[in-house]
């Protein structure tokens, strides 16, 4: 079944058959200078990347790939013991020049029409808050998309993500190898201990990401691996 929202079809080449079921949603920032050159360069079959949606800053929602479709926009990865994600998952790019063109703000606009989309796919395909992810949290050493400026609260106030943690914290006062366990146990790959560290907290404290384990980190941590994570729901 596929999605009823208004969209514009502007399909890519770049697909292959998927290996797994659907049970993740990754959402990205294109990254690019503007909408043209990121949406021409997600259907140029020289590119090897491709994503099932786009979502412009004025909130025009562009289908790419279809969902039974395995898109290439997750490159390698990892995520609660899954490594081939683009089979597991449906890629949403978000438009934005992110942190190398001028990061800013994603507009009320582009939310209005991300925010349909998503509760329409994870409904759809019953994919879990734990597993409605960024590409940062399942490539901690090469991505920082959707990135900080994301408000990741505003779709955990929806039950569309995991919220970030903010009554009755306590610091479990892990040492920072238990901290690291603690993470791969949560769904990242630490294979790059301070990077992972890094995109846990763009992701969960994105007001300080300086790659540092404290207590703050820990408490948040701790309480994500609890059975409800509490939050600002």
């Amino acid at each position: 079944m596929m999605t009823k929202l208004p969209m514009i079809e502007t399909p890519s080449p770049n697909y292959d058959e998927r290996s797994l079921p659907i049970t993740m949603l990754v959402l990205h920032y294109t990254g690019m200078p503007d909408a043209a050159s990121a949406i021409n360069w997600l259907a140029n079959p020289e590119s090897k990347v491709s994503a099932h949606y786009v979502v412009t800053e004025d909130g025009q929602i562009i289908r790419m790939v279809d969902e039974a479709k395995r898109a290439w926009h997750a490159g390698r990865s990892h995520w609660r013991g899954i490594d081939d994600i683009n089979s597991a998952s449906i890629g949403i790019e978000i438009i934005n020049p992110g942190h190398e063109w001028g990061y800013r703000p994603f507009p009320e606009a582009q939310m209005g029409s991300l925010i349909p989309l998503v509760h329409d796919i994870t409904q759809r395909h019953r994919i879990t808050r734990g597993n409605i992810v960024g590409h940062s949290d399942i490539a901690p050493a090469r991505k920082q998309d959707p990135g900080e400026l994301f408000p990741w609260g505003q779709l955990a106030r929806l039950r569309l993500a995991l919220p970030r943690p903010t009554k009755n914290l306590m610091d479990p006062h892990w040492t920072d190898g238990g901290f690291m366990l603690a993470l791969e146990r949560f769904g990242y790959d630490i294979a790059e201990p301070q990077a992972a560290v890094v995109a846990f907290q763009r992701r969960f404290r994105p007001e300080r990401i300086d790659g540092v384990i404290d207590g703050e980190c820990r408490a948040i941590l701790l309480a994500l691996l609890l059975p409800k994570p509490r939050g600002d729901e």
